[in-house]
């Protein structure tokens, strides 16, 4: 039978727990067998965990002191702000969790397994180390927050310029190096300005997002999506040829083609133009944005709605 157990932590009563260690001392000797392991493993996470602002390396010091001194095989920590759960170890049946949470403010969801039963010392033991856990976590949530929103576009939650700089100087490194192909769409959506000037900016911000959204499915989860300004967006394609870049180009185009976008219940055909470069030996990030760009106009003058790609 599982022995699953829930718990509100809220930041401030783990504070409280924190600062008054020495009067669980007694039932921290019980659980760990031996009170100074206690003390220097928490020692150990209060200046471990003040060395990194990264959430997955803060959890995986956080998790190492738990095996230490209580043989936690896995932690499980999610937050509404990322889809995808951080797991550390093999999960086993025996598990308690707690929704930590500070001054109203949600910092996560906390869940650690083992194969032997929890006895309440050591969920004692756990409630209180987490005092040591939620600053750090606390400030690497601030830290992403404010990472993302330098990062990312706020109208579309598309990555931004900066990003794509950066994530593709790092990209073409990484394919010279393994001697991988990489490919780059730019595109633009045609006639937008119509859009703006017969329907106000409102609904050309809706369409944006709209399409933003097409293009996000009809990608894979590694491949980058990023806004260059206004109504134009390169797509980055890691480890992937010209015909494969192709493939993804001509799926965004009819996909966004296809889509349902209606104003006022009136529909509002919407359709992008595309150009596709991959990379060169003696390419830069600007020479790489450059040629896509230059194809995505040449895309326009033979029609619009359609993929024009280096020869």
């Amino acid at each position: 039978m599982m022995h699953l157990q829930g718990n509100t932590i809220d930041f401030d009563t783990a504070r409280i727990k924190l600062g008054n260690a020495g009067k669980t001392a007694g039932a921290r000797r019980k659980t760990a067998k031996q009170g100074e392991q206690f003390e220097q493993v928490q020692q150990q996470l209060l200046q471990s965990l003040q060395t990194t602002l990264e959430v997955d390396q803060i959890l995986s010091l956080f998790c190492t002191g738990l095996k230490e001194l209580l043989q936690i095989d896995a932690l499980e920590y999610r937050h509404n702000s990322d889809p995808n759960p951080i797991q550390i170890g093999q999960p086993a049946l025996h598990r308690c969790s707690y929704r930590l949470s500070h001054a109203g403010s949600y910092l996560g969801e906390l869940q650690f397994s083992r194969q032997q039963r929890f006895s309440e010392n050591e969920l004692l033991a756990i409630e209180t180390l987490l005092g040591t856990l939620l600053y750090p976590l606390r400030n690497a949530l601030m830290y992403r927050e404010a990472l993302h929103c330098a990062l990312n576009d706020s109208l579309t939650g598309a990555s931004n310029r900066l990003a794509l700089n950066q994530n593709l100087e790092r990209d073409i490194r990484q394919s010279h190096r393994n001697q991988q192909p990489l490919a780059l769409l730019v595109l633009d959506i045609d006639h937008f300005k119509q859009v703006n000037d017969s329907y106000g900016h409102a609904y050309g911000d809706a369409a944006l997002k709209a399409v933003v959204n097409c293009i996000s499915d009809s990608l894979r989860s590694v491949d980058g999506l990023y806004r260059l300004g206004g109504e134009e967006f390169v797509v980055l394609l890691n480890d992937t040829s010209l015909g494969a870049g192709r493939m993804v180009a001509e799926r965004i185009r009819k996909s966004v083609e296809c889509m349902q976008f209606e104003l006022d219940g009136q529909p509002i055909p919407l359709t992008v133009s595309i150009g596709l470069s991959t990379l060169r030996p003696e390419d830069s990030v600007k020479s790489l944005i450059n040629r896509g760009d230059l194809l995505m106009y040449q895309a326009k003058r033979g029609g619009r709605n359609q993929v024009a790609e280096e020869h």
